[in-house]
């Protein structure tokens, strides 16, 4: 029962004792609450219930007893670091049993030698063990021992025999009403998943199982173990080193496994590596070492010595004792059969490498590179890895290049088996080091061509196909309408003075694990040869006009890779390092010159901007003709003001992640029909004053007896099914209370609105009040022109005869702003944004009803054609991966969007509002959003705060 209700278990024995049973069944109750102590609380207590349940079974003259509560004493011993005194219990246990009794224990020393990492014994004890359970119908203890059995051999890297144990230990649980136990059966699957190369049902099936241990009560630490290593393959190492560090407080607090602690630390010693914390890594490493050695669990110790060396290597320590070192891992790791073997045999090798002794790293790579035939995708990256520098090391720049290729091949079938575009984007790190070799390889042998083509090759590569939409879940989006509805409660606490309250908050970030969670469950499509990068088509669809700069980082410094006219030139420009600091310096200022009164800070910000095309251009600032430019930077330099460089200033200018997205975005039709949608969101220190003016300019028109509000014609419903319940609604003809609200805004000065800005939204700076000078902003027309005949229209429906849909008040909801984004030919959006750096694919858009998130977006089947977005940070993004990014504009680019118009730094709302309708201009007369971007930036006027506000808004894309 101790498994398959634990807590009524306990309280069972418990009860039991208080009644003073005979010494037989004492026995019985002193061994329930030492395994319930041993596995799910404290070790020391439970030593000292299970040597009483021993004593007891001696009293009662019971050999099998006491053989079965010396099994469970020896498994108790072992995870308390006492491995001598464990196997000797284990030897007593096999000698007092017999038969069935004796199978049970042989599987429980089984269990031992798998946690001790002694993976031959195991597979021995419980070769014996299973013949005889079976043979007494034993089902449980069957089913147990089949799992473990799957287990080391998935240690062993044999998982087609694990899966087929997994599925026999299955069938039998399915019959037994063993809770924890069919927990860690789903348990065990994810992690056959995992070693199969499916993240994403590992992650779905580790899940499953944390909610069946959920309902038991019972801590889960080897769930903890086994999800830090998905989230690792994943990309995702920072938040395993932060699973383990958690998990690893909660199992000292209570006194837990000494086993499972030092489990935990090698876990967080690898995850701290991957995220770069080395030395976080080292030291974590250390206690793994010294905790498996006082142990004596030399497989694990092995492994822990692996990460120790690792991050020995990545604080600067490489030496000749590093090489010897990691050898010798490697030897113990291949005579274990652990799958990690070619990893050790790949450091060593890079190690030698680094010190010049290139026969040595021959070896020692020769080994590693066996792998790149077979197993996991991870492993054969591994073997590939070893095959470049093998080559490099022989001067073999097209050995080389031919090793990265297969490996980056090897990474693409992997990464199109992930649906979320998170993992896609981070787990391109596998691919990090392949890519700088090829780069290097090509700029010494293939000229600037080919290296444009592996600097396409690894950049940006998670817009190369749209995201797996998510899917029907009801489960999910019930999560993402609580999560909505507690946000806007939260939002509506601060904007009255207040916090919300801690329950709230706490209640909010667990939707927020359980959305993310689902997502990242979703699988991709099956692998496919993709759309490859063509030099030769990207030159003739340039053409003699436009320019597309491409930067590439190589070794810290920035190469320029201009391409048009038919040829591509290279140019070296500064460090990275450099250029990163001074577009910091950049955004501070724009920060600053969005407050009126900052003039002064204007040529300080010119002046960076000159210092900043020096870095990033060099001598190709003077290459870059007369025409169109498209800047495609790395995802290190995303937050740029482009327009702000001096030669790319009075330019028509667009940013895109690649060239190759930029290409697709070329070619991206418009949908048919032109139709238009202005949403208004909530809060705007502005108001969103341009939506009125753009709405008229579009078609739709105002009532001549209130400039505010929409008129809606009798019998004319909100869509394609009619009218929509609620306050207004009633298809009468009379005014939509909602949107019954005129912006009038007091002038100050001479016709200056009052901009009063808040936290987190597009008129951010500080949260103090900002005035702009010269910036008209009004809710009527600008020449205040009565409606045209037969143009009003729905509010927040199509105008059947052209006009646009316009969202705003009550209306501008998110389902309902998301049903009339889809497909839409153009989409302005006026409303607060959010970046979150700690989770990017939750920055959002403030809706009526909440936030408008990026995993909303994602739901589209095709977003916007063009979109703008006149918000603070909609153009920041989350640097993820080998050259990822994640933010609003990456999630909208594969899904149908062939050009974005955003900001990458808080402005001036009052200032944004003619800049936006100077934009809306240009399109009406035909232009391109980065042609009408350009124009409606040289028609602000010249004082501080348009100038910033101009620099600060981008154009993405080719539309």
């Amino acid at each position: 029962m101790v498994f398959a209700a634990p807590g009524e278990a306990l309280a069972r024995a418990e009860e039991l004792l208080s009644a003073d049973p005979s010494p037989l069944h004492a026995s019985v109750a002193h061994q329930v609450i030492g395994i319930w102590q041993r596995d799910f609380g404290d070790t020391r207590r439970a030593l000292a219930h299970l040597r009483r349940a021993r004593d007891l079974a001696a009293r009662a003259d019971s050999a099998e007893r006491e053989a079965d509560v010396l099994a469970t004493l020896g498994v108790a011993l072992v995870h308390a670091g006492r491995t001598r005194a464990g196997l000797a219990a284990f030897e007593q246990g096999v000698a007092r049993g017999s038969g069935h009794t004796r199978a049970r224990v042989l599987y429980r020393r089984a269990y031992v030698w798998w946690v001790l990492g002694r993976h031959g014994e195991a597979l021995e004890d419980v070769r014996r063990a299973i013949p005889v359970l079976r043979q007494a119908d034993d089902v449980i203890w069957t089913a147990r021992a089949l799992t473990l059995r799957a287990t080391v051999h998935l240690a062993l890297g044999s998982v087609e025999r694990a899966d087929a144990d997994f599925t026999a230990a299955e069938a039998l649980w399915d019959t037994t009403g063993q809770e924890h136990d069919k927990a860690d059966a789903v348990e065990s699957r994810g992690l056959a998943a995992f070693r199969s190369g499916d993240v994403p049902a590992a992650l779905r099936l580790l899940d499953e199982a944390e909610e069946r241990y959920a309902k038991l009560g019972t801590p889960t630490f080897m769930l903890t173990i086994r999800r830090c290593e998905v989230l690792m393959a994943a990309g995702l190492a920072t938040e395993a080193l932060a699973e383990a560090d958690a998990a690893i407080a909660v199992l000292e607090g209570i006194g837990g496994q000494s086993t499972r602690r030092a489990e935990l630390l090698l876990v967080a010693a690898r995850a701290a590596r991957l995220a770069g914390e080395p030395q976080t890594s080292l030291a974590r490493a250390a206690v793994a070492v010294r905790l498996f050695a006082g142990q004596r669990r030399t497989w694990y110790e092995t492994h822990a010595r692996l990460v120790l060396i690792e991050a020995r290597v990545a604080t600067g320590r490489g030496s000749g004792r590093l090489v010897a070192d990691a050898a010798t891992v490697a030897e113990r790791l291949a005579a274990f059969g652990a799958p990690a073997a070619p990893e050790a045999s790949l450091l060593a090798g890079r190690i030698a490498l680094d010190l010049g002794w290139t026969a040595d790293a021959e070896r020692h790579l020769a080994v590693a590179a066996r792998s790149r035939h077979s197993g996991p995708p991870l492993a054969r990256m591994t073997g590939w890895a070893a095959q470049a520098l093998r080559a490099r090391a022989a001067g073999s720049a097209r050995g080389v290049l031919e090793a990265c290729r297969r490996g980056l091949d090897v990474l693409d079938d992997h990464r199109m088996t992930l649906g979320a575009s998170e993992l896609r984007a981070r787990a391109t790190a596998q691919g990090a080091e392949l890519a700088a070799l090829a780069q290097r390889a090509s700029l010494v042998s293939g000229g600037p061509r080919r290296l444009l083509g592996w600097s396409e090759r690894w950049r940006a590569t998670v817009l190369s196909a749209p995201p797996t939409r998510p899917p029907a879940d009801p489960v999910l989006l019930t999560a993402m309408t609580a999560f909505r509805e507690l946000a806007a409660r939260a939002e509506e606490t601060r904007s009255d003075g207040g916090r919300p309250a801690p329950a709230l908050e706490r209640e909010q970030r667990r939707l927020e694990r359980e959305i993310r969670s689902r997502t990242l469950h979703m699988r991709g499509e099956a692998p496919g040869d993709g759309d490859r990068f063509d030099v030769g088509r990207l030159l003739r669809r340039l053409g003699d006009e436009v320019r597309l700069v491409e930067l590439a980082v190589l070794d810290g410094r920035v190469h320029v890779l201009l391409c048009g006219q038919g040829r591509v030139r290279r140019f070296e420009a500064g460090l990275l390092a450099e250029a990163e600091a001074e577009a910091e310096h950049v955004q501070a200022g724009l920060r600053r010159l969005a407050h009126p009164g900052a003039e002064a800070r204007l040529p300080l910000v010119e002046a960076a901007g000159a210092r900043l095309q020096h870095l990033l251009l060099g001598p190709a600032a003077a290459h870059l003709g007369s025409g169109p430019v498209v800047v495609v930077p790395p995802g290190r330099l995303h937050r740029v003001p482009w327009s702000l460089l001096p030669a790319l200033r009075e330019r028509v200018l667009s940013v895109s992640p690649s060239a190759s997205s930029w290409l697709r975005a070329r070619d991206t039709a418009a949908p048919p029909g032109g139709r238009q949608v202005l949403v208004r969101g909530p809060g705007l220190a502005s108001g969103g004053a341009e939506i009125p003016e753009l709405a008229e300019r579009y078609g739709a028109a105002r009532t001549p007896e209130d400039g505010a509000a929409w008129h809606r014609p009798p019998g004319r419903g909100y869509g394609p099914g009619g009218g929509v319940p609620g306050a207004g609604s009633s298809g009468d003809g009379i005014r939509h209370e909602a949107n019954d609200r005129e912006v009038r805004r007091p002038a100050t000065g001479e016709g200056t609105p009052d901009a009063t800005t808040g936290p987190g939204g597009p008129s951010t700076v500080g949260g103090e009040h900002v005035r702009s000078p010269g910036a008209r902003v009004a809710a009527e027309g600008a020449d205040g022109r009565p409606p045209r005949a037969g143009a009003a229209r729905s509010p927040g429906g199509p105008d059947r005869r052209g006009g646009p849909t316009v969202l705003e008040g009550d209306e501008a909801r998110v389902p309902r702003v998301l049903r009339e984004l889809d497909g839409a030919a153009l989409a302005h959006i006026a409303a607060h944004g959010t970046f979150r750096a700690d989770s990017p694919l939750f920055s959002s858009l403030r809706m009526a009803d909440g936030p408008l998130i990026v995993h909303d977006f994602e739901r589209l089947d095709r977003s916007p054609y063009r979109i703008i977005l006149p918000c603070c940070d909609t153009a920041r993004f989350a640097s993820v991966g080998a050259d990822e990014l994640l933010g609003l504009v990456t999630a909208l680019l594969p899904l149908g969007t062939a050009g974005v118009v955003a900001c990458t730094a808080p402005v001036n709302d009052a200032a944004a509002v003619p800049l936006m309708l100077a934009l809306h201009k240009g399109l009406d007369a035909g232009l391109s959003l980065a042609e009408a971007l350009r124009d409606a930036r040289a028609s602000l006027p010249g004082d501080a705060v348009h100038q910033a506000t101009g620099w600060a808004f981008t154009a993405f894309g080719a539309a």
